[in-house]
C-alpha cells in the first residue's frame, strides 16, 4: 500500500507535469520490489531455505523506509 501511494505521488505532486527526477524515483522503487515479490514467490514455491525469510523481511522494511523518504522528497517537507 505504502508503494502503491509513493508511485502515484511520484506522477502528482509537486504539480502536474510530473519532474523527472520524481519518476525517476518511482521507477527505482518499483525495480526493488520487483526483485523482493520474485523472493517471496520463490520462497513460497520452497526454492528457498528458510533462513532467506529474514532477508526478505529486512528488504522489505527497507523499502517501506524508502518510499517513506521518497513521499517526504515528493512534498517538500523540511524546506
Amino acid at each position: 500500500m505504502v508503494v502503491v501511494v509513493t508511485i502515484i505521488s511520484s506522477f502528482i505532486f509537486p504539480a502536474p507535469p510530473p519532474k523527472a527526477l520524481n519518476i525517476f524515483f518511482g521507477f527505482c522503487i518499483i525495480m526493488i520490489c520487483s526483485s523482493v515479490l520474485v523472493l517471496i514467490f520463490w520462497y513460497r514455491q520452497g526454492d528457498l531455505e528458510p533462513k532467506f525469510r529474514n532477508l526478505i523481511y529486512y528488504c522489505i522494511c527497507s523499502i517501506i523506509l524508502l518510499c517513506l523518504c521518497a513521499n517526504l522528497y515528493f512534498h517538500d517537507v523540511g524546506r
